[in-house]
């Protein structure tokens, strides 16, 4: 769908940044609503979308389990290396978007 769109799991990225999750979800609104830049009357909607998308993507990373990831696993073998490649700080999602 959107070729620009990198795949941000580790190992594949093992170094993903805030940037990185903001960029492929400002990607994937803009793939989807056919806007590269809203007009001023759809900014708040589509920005909306940008950081609803933004919040999934952080709780997806998050929850990943990658198998055979040595290291930096938690200790009960849960293989929580995305979230800690995401530097995972324990917000919540409704905390990233204010609900």
């Amino acid at each position: 769908m959107c070729r620009s769109i990198k795949t941000l799991r580790p190992p594949a990225t093992p170094d993903v940044t805030e940037d990185d999750i903001r960029a492929a979800a400002l990607q994937y609104v803009r793939k989807v609503s056919g806007f590269r830049a809203p007009a001023g009357h759809n900014r708040e909607v589509f920005e909306q979308a940008v950081d609803a998308v933004t919040a999934a993507t952080h709780d997806l990373l998050a929850g990943l389990q990658v198998r055979g990831r040595s290291g930096g696993g938690s200790s009960n073998g849960d293989g929580g290396g995305a979230a800690q490649a995401l530097g995972a700080s324990g917000n919540s999602s409704s905390a990233r978007t204010g609900r």
